[in-house]
This record gives structure tokens, sequence and C-alpha cells, in this order.
């Protein structure tokens, strides 16, 4: 599911027991290093902005963030947001399955609309300049 999108880079959630969403560009580039600079430094804008609304909206343990791109090899970021109630912690989300999770979570929807207008205010701001 999409819930962000601008000119380069476009956020989609992953299904999962926890917050995980990802973080991509539009063109696919296979590394950091590929991409213009102006193009990394706003990639990282954005896993900030949405490391910060993750903390302040979940409250996780811990957030990971990966980008193994194995698979699927072109640039993407991937931002989860853990628990120690989940599935898998303290292991990957990737790794061995622990236990049955027993996360509690705020309403999802809420903060996938929340962070559109946080990215939106930001990305708005960027042009003005």
């Amino acid at each position: 599911m999409l819930i962000y999108e601008e000119d380069e880079l476009y956020i989609e959630v992953h299904e999962s027991e926890i917050p995980w969403l990802k973080i991509f560009t539009k063109k696919p580039y296979k590394e950091l290093g590929d991409m213009p600079k102006e193009l990394r430094l706003r990639l990282w804008e954005v896993y900030d902005i949405v490391e910060f609304e993750m903390k302040r909206y979940f409250n996780p343990k811990k957030i990971n963030m990966a980008s193994f791109a194995n698979m699927l090899p072109r640039v993407h970021i991937h931002v989860m947001a853990r628990f120690e109630e989940d599935s898998y912690f303290p292991n990957p989300m990737w790794g061995e399955k622990l236990r049955e999770g027993n996360v509690k979570l705020k309403d999802q929807e809420l903060f996938y609309k929340e962070l559109f207008e946080v990215l939106n205010r930001d990305f708005s701001k960027k042009k003005e300049l």
C-alpha cells in the first residue's frame, strides 16, 4: 500500500505485525552511491522523519533500518518499529521466529495520515527554497 509520494521518492507499507515502511526511489538505482547527491540527502531526510514519527507515535523498544536489496536490487530502505512483544525480537524480522507476537499497536491508519501530513509540509518547504 502506497502512503506517500513525491517527485523522486515514495513510501509503501510492508504488511507485518509491526509498523514497517519501505522508502523507495522512483528511479531504480542499484546502489546509494549511484544516486545524485541531492536525492541521497533527501532520502535520509525522509528516513529521519519516518524514524522520528514512528518513535513518537508507537514508542517502540527500537527502530530497525535495513537496506539489503539482494532480492530486489534497487535502492530502498526498510524502517521497522520493534517491540519486545513481537514474534522475532530481538532477532531481525527476517530471522527465526521466537514466539507468537503480542504487540498492541495504536491505529496504524492514523499514523499513516499523520506521517503523510508531516512529510507533505516538509516537502512543500523544500520546494519553496
